[in-house]
């Protein structure tokens, strides 16, 4: 694996690789078809430490890699709730087992130059405030309180923007003369891209992971996506959901055989103070990509929402109050 890092490190500052013999389809695209993978090591935000630092030596990259491999997925302590999520060498879920994407930034989000997300606006923070205190007393009452990837509807990460998940960070893409379409491992829903350069708002009912419009920049292909319901949990980005007046701007470009460079900006004035973007590079991998199936036997809300009935019970037979707190 360290060996293969340093192969890729070579491709890690996407912007200065030429396209070389790039593959194309029979129209003169870019060939994006294929099977890709985001997982990857590089957090989303940069630690503060790091401040304005914005990529690690290769030296560093190596040393990063190796202490990840070694301690990511180490013996769990028995009875810990890591312990009882996933055995994930059972499963192939182990990174070390599968294909990882290698880079040389310390962040996926190079602006603002901190790596971090921007300062959300007041009108954002007292959304989430009154979110939080709903969640604190109403999260365990049913299915429909608890998070939409628990429920199997959809998966924050698969975008846009797109993030890395801790696994199963794979995709498949296809494309046509008129389309792209990206299928995500982890929930199979499929993003539908029309090539026709359109306003993504126009003629566009709101839904979960917005309205997406593409078009060809040269060997580019620039994704412009609104039309967001405001409902969705964008991950990782302390629980705010983007609003209905968020705009998503993508740009994929295959830079060789093996890579596809990947830069996204999310613009939300309702949410966020400023703009960021981020930045990772997508990897070939083999196919083909097997159902997610979710909703096949969905045990994990079963037992959260059992488990909390049960100790509801208990809480009562021992206080007189399901909270345990009496009257």
């Amino acid at each position: 694996m360290l060996a293969s890092a340093g192969i890729l490190l070579s491709v890690s500052a996407l912007s200065q690789s030429e396209s070389g013999d790039m593959p194309r389809t029979s129209w003169g695209d870019p060939v994006l078809q294929g099977y890709w993978t985001s997982s990857t090591f590089i957090p989303l935000q940069r630690p503060v430490e790091l401040g304005n630092k914005e990529f690690f030596t290769p030296e560093e990259v190596a040393e990063n890699t190796r202490r990840r491999m070694n301690t990511e997925y180490a013996e769990t302590e028995a009875g810990t709730p890591e312990d009882v999520h996933y055995q994930f060498d059972d499963y192939a879920m182990n990174r070390t087992e599968e294909s990882v994407t290698f880079s040389e930034r310390t962040s996926i989000i190079f602006d603002p130059p901190n790596g971090r997300y921007p300062e959300l606006t007041e009108a954002a923070k007292a959304n989430m405030a009154e979110y939080n205190a709903w969640r604190r007393d109403h999260q365990w009452d049913s299915a429909k309180t608890r998070s939409l990837s628990e429920r199997c509807l959809i998966w924050d990460q698969q975008g846009p923007p797109i993030l890395p998940l801790g696994y199963n960070s794979n995709y498949q893409f296809m494309q046509t003369e008129d389309y792209v379409i990206l299928v995500h491992e982890m929930m199979n829903e499929p993003r539908i891209i029309p090539l026709d350069g359109g306003d993504p708002a126009e003629n566009a009912l709101p839904q979960w992971l917005g309205n997406s419009r593409g078009h060809w920049e040269g060997d580019t292909l620039v994704v412009e996506t609104t039309g967001f319901t405001g409902r969705t949990n964008t991950p990782n980005l302390r629980g705010a959901p983007m609003s209905t007046n968020a705009h998503v701007l993508e740009r994929f470009t295959r830079v060789n055989e093996t890579t596809i460079d990947y830069t996204f900006t999310v613009t939300d004035p309702t949410v966020w103070t400023a703009p960021w973007s981020g930045n990772f590079p997508f990897r070939t991998i083999d196919g083909p990509q097997f159902e997610y199936a979710c909703h096949e036997g969905n045990y994990g809300i079963v037992n959260i929402l059992s488990g909390v009935r049960r100790e509801e019970l208990d809480n009562y037979e021992a206080t007189g109050s399901i909270d345990g707190e009496g009257e």
